[in-house]
Parts: structure tokens; sequence; C-alpha cells
């Protein structure tokens, strides 16, 4: 493996497990980043599958003795039933949307303009939603009825636009449903492993034809890059969130959006060929 494939690999890595899981959008941060370090092509769409597997497995490891207590008790307790329900419920929507959309999402709006848009619009909706007076019906995940988790899903899907973020989508949503702030931010880490999981194998399994032996290194070392980070990023979130609102996300997602639209308006980057390239 070459010394800048490598950097590239451990940089990519970081930003997908670092930014999965927090409301400011992975995909979006991906996108730029991978642009600016001109890491594109085939070969970057099959690393990215790889890298959010190894993103999600973070949140599997972290909240493994939940998902213990789920499997063990679903044959007989009503709890871990509902819990469950609540899960598919809350998928649903995404995976129905997503066959439908994703492919022309991806072909019109992937790009870094649309990404710093989203950033801004969401970052604003962000700030709204965290000023506006909470009306907590919901305060543990457990407690959400199918009705809470339909909404948070619909909710979800807002994040096929690049750079509105899955988990700042169906945080905000949760908010705004009357979730609590945890009950949000943990259904929107349950609800991230089989959304996240489904898109990386109907991916996989229909660019199949990417994956080479050869570039087994490359993906190894993304794979565990991204799992470290997102280990780091999801324990300090769930402690940065027991005493602080997501307005600072919602600052920095705006405050990234308007850089990337200044460097586009003034010509430092040239944002719309790299788009069309």
């Amino acid at each position: 493996m070459e010394f800048w494939t490598f950097l590239q690999v451990l940089i990519l890595g970081a930003v997908e497990g670092l930014t999965e899981f927090l409301p400011i959008s992975s995909t979006g941060h991906q996108i730029i980043v991978a642009d600016l370090l001109d890491f594109g092509g085939e070969r970057a769409m099959a690393f990215n599958i790889i890298i959010q597997l190894g993103a999600i497995l973070a949140v599997v490891w972290e909240f493994r003795p939940k998902i213990f207590e789920i499997v063990k008790g679903l044959p007989t307790q009503r709890n871990a039933q509902r819990f469950t329900l609540n899960l598919l419920i809350g998928f649903l929507p995404a995976v129905v949307l997503g066959v439908l959309f994703a492919d022309k999402i991806h072909q019109y709006l992937f790009n870094p303009i649309t990404v710093a848009v989203a950033l801004v619009v969401g970052g604003f909706i962000m700030l709204w939603a965290e000023r506006r007076e909470h009306v907590v019906h919901v305060e543990h995940v457990d407690d959400m009825r199918w009705s809470d988790a339909l909404k948070v899903g619909f909710a979800q899907c807002l994040a096929m636009i690049p750079g509105t973020s899955r988990s700042g989508s169906t945080i905000i949503g949760g908010l705004l449903f009357g979730l609590s702030r945890k009950a949000a931010t943990e259904y929107s880490f349950f609800l991230a492993m089989p959304t996240m999981v489904g898109a990386a194998v109907y991916s996989g399994y229909k660019y199949r034809n990417l994956f080479q032996a050869s570039d087994l290194p490359v993906f190894a070392l993304g794979f565990v890059t991204a799992f470290i980070f997102a280990m780091i990023a999801v324990r300090g979130l769930l402690k940065f969130i027991a005493s602080h609102s997501y307005a600072v996300f919602a600052w920095y997602r705006i405050a990234f959006g308007l850089l990337i639209l200044a460097s586009w308006l003034f010509g430092w980057v040239n944002w719309t060929a790299a788009a069309a390239a």
C-alpha cells in the first residue's frame, strides 16, 4: 500500500467514524473530504460500504448488553417484542423510499454544493428544534409507541439528501415528536443498525463486482479505523447530551456549510467541476 493511499484511508476512515453518529452528516463529510483528497471512482464506492460497516459495528459493540437482553427476551418478554417491532416500523420507510429513489438522489444530489446547503438548512432547523419548548411524553426508548417509531422513521428518510444527516434527522425528529433527548439519541443509534446494515448489504450486492481481493488491506485498514473513531464518537456523544443541547452541532453545520459555499462562490475550490467529474 502506497503512503498516500494509506493516508487517504486513515483520514476517510476517521471521518466516517467520527461523523456517522453525530448530527453533522457523515455522507456530506465523506463527499467533501474524498473530493479534496481526490479519492473517488468505483474503488471509493466499495470502500465506503466497508467503512460504514466498521462504524455500525462500533454501535453494536457499545450496546451489546441491550442487544443481548432483547434477543434473549424476544420469545417471551413483551418489552423486547415491542422494542423490536418499533425498530422494524422505523426502518420500513427508509427501505421503501431508498429502493425507489436512492439511485436518482445519488445521481443528482451527491455533490459538495448540495451538501453545503443541506448542512446550513439543517443547522438552522436544529437550532429551532432545540429552542422551542419541549413537550416530552417518551422519557425512555423502551416507552416508545409504534406511532412514535413510524414518525421518526419518516424523519430518517430526510437523510437520503446528502448533508442532512441520518442521526440528525432521527434525533431532531424524535425531539419534535415528544421523545426526550436521551430517548431520541438512543433510538437513533438502534435504528442505525438495521438501516445501515441493510443499505450496506443492498449496495454490496449491487456493486459486488467492485470488490477485489487486492483491495483487502485498504478495506481492512478503513474498517478498523472507522470502528475505533465511531466508538469514540458514540461514547462521547452519550456523555455530552447528558448536560448539553445539540446547538453546538447546529452551529458547526452552519459554519462548515457556509465555508464550503464561500469557497465555491469566491473560486477557492472548483466544486462545480468536482461534482461533475
